[in-house]
């Protein structure tokens, strides 16, 4: 009996989600291994999205331009386009201020999740929301205590440990994917 068309696009995209799993891991241990060159990868896509997301702004103020919301509109583009180029034009100013702003966010997360943990102290689960909001918090202050000399490993170590834990969790649902797939006729 042969495998339906279904049955074979999905065997297909189990093999390429495999595919990807592993480039995925592959590619969060190369930015933990080289952490600077990491970051300045993840700043430049984030000056181009400011950079495309001012040009949005641009021709959202266009548009409305006789709402009376023109000239606020204009401003923020002009900013996110400004803010974009500079970030793409000096990469490691650029990755010093994410690196900054990173630590804010996590500094803030970190009150937050520790703030949420006391509101729900009677739920089960909710020590795991201080030990996260502990975590954060210590995370944030090293980032902070060690700023600017963190902003060369920071991002890229950060955004490596991400694509490790995102290909092996993609990896293991592939692979349980394709032994599902194995009883398919």
């Amino acid at each position: 009996m042969s495998t339906t068309p279904l049955g074979s696009i999905a065997k297909k995209s189990v093999g390429w989600s495999i595919a990807l799993s592993i480039l995925m891991l592959l590619v969060g241990i190369l930015a933990i291994v080289i952490p600077p060159a990491a970051g300045i990868a993840v700043l430049i896509v984030v000056a181009w999205l400011l950079m495309f997301s001012g040009a949005a702004h641009l021709v959202f103020a266009w548009h409305t331009r006789s709402t009376g919301g023109f000239i606020w509109e204009l401003l923020l583009g002009l900013l996110y386009i400004f803010t974009g180029v500079y970030a793409w034009l000096h990469p490691i100013a650029g990755l010093a201020s994410l690196t900054l702003v990173l630590a804010v966010y996590l500094f803030i997360e970190g009150i937050l999740e520790f703030i949420l943990s006391f509101r729900l102290r009677p739920m089960p689960g909710a020590n795991w929301l201080l030990v996260d909001g502990v975590v954060t918090l210590i995370l944030a202050i090293l980032i902070w205590r060690s700023w600017p000399s963190s902003s060369e490993w920071v991002i890229g170590t950060l955004v490596g440990i991400s694509m490790i834990f995102s290909g092996t969790s993609r990896l293991a649902l592939s692979l349980a994917a394709r032994s599902a797939l194995a009883t398919v006729p």
